[in-house]
């Protein structure tokens, strides 16, 4: 009786086994399957952004501005350079000439109003200070110096032959930017640049899966392309270059 328990024993400690073992198994195949559908639903991102489109603006209140977070300021900054625009390009106003009437006509006013108020026994009118607070310009000058800092590496990057297709970009970039310079001045090109800064970002965060998922498409032809063309053609021409190596003479 008691070898036939010992074997009973022996038997569900067999069956316990294969079942924690089916288990483990069972369990990291359902790992390995979260692992491998986490990888497929990786979502494509536009110039590989991983952060939202207000962190990659720097945040605070610079962004708060590009992104309409603020409608009554970001509105009335593009109304501002439209209203700029029209006087400087069709008007032919001068800036320094608009600055002296704009000051003069204002300090008019309020020195009138503050001065009648004396007379008429009333409270003068409440001007209040104005200044530039220095978080948001210290945010907007480490903004720019960052990207121009990005941008003299790209370009150093590229002058010295490391990257053929950056220098090709970058080239069809500049060809482009000439053309478009050269069909409008530069104050027309900095409002046509303020007005896509206000537009693009914020019609970008609101349709952000439908533009990756186009610019997913529109990167997968342009590198089939390319390689064609590499194939084809810059392969052909890079060989034809002479690399001559200086060779140092050993003493």
């Amino acid at each position: 009786m008691a070898q036939e328990h010992k074997h009973e024993e022996s038997i569900m400690e067999k069956i316990a086994e294969k079942i924690h073992g089916h288990d483990d198994s069972s369990s990291s195949d359902s790992d390995d399957e979260k692992k491998e559908s986490s990888i497929k639903t990786k979502i494509y991102r536009l110039f590989g952004r991983e952060k939202p489109v207000h962190k990659v603006f720097g945040g605070g209140k610079p962004a708060d501005i590009f992104l309409w977070r603020n409608k009554k300021v970001s509105g009335g900054v593009l109304g501002a350079a439209t209203l700029s625009w029209i006087l400087f390009e069709y008007l032919q106003y001068n800036l320094l000439t608009l600055f002296g009437h704009i000051s003069i006509l204002a300090l008019a006013v309020l020195f009138l109003w503050s001065s009648a108020t004396t007379f008429i026994h009333k409270t003068p009118p409440h001007i209040p200070e104005v200044h530039i607070p220095q978080e948001v310009v210290l945010q907007l000058a480490s903004g720019l110096r960052i990207e121009i800092n990005r941008g003299f590496s790209l370009l150093r990057n590229i002058a010295l032959g490391r990257d053929l297709k950056k220098f090709l970009m970058v080239v069809a970039g500049l060809w482009v930017l000439s053309k478009v310079g050269s069909s409008c001045n530069f104050l027309t090109l900095i409002y046509i640049a303020t007005v896509l800064l206000f537009t693009v970002p914020v019609l970008y965060e609101k349709y952000d899966d439908k533009v990756d998922a186009f610019g997913e498409k529109a990167m997968k032809e342009i590198k089939k392309q390319y390689a064609v063309l590499d194939e084809k053609v810059l392969s052909k021409v890079m060989s034809k270059i002479p690399r001559g190596a200086f060779i140092k003479k050993k003493d």
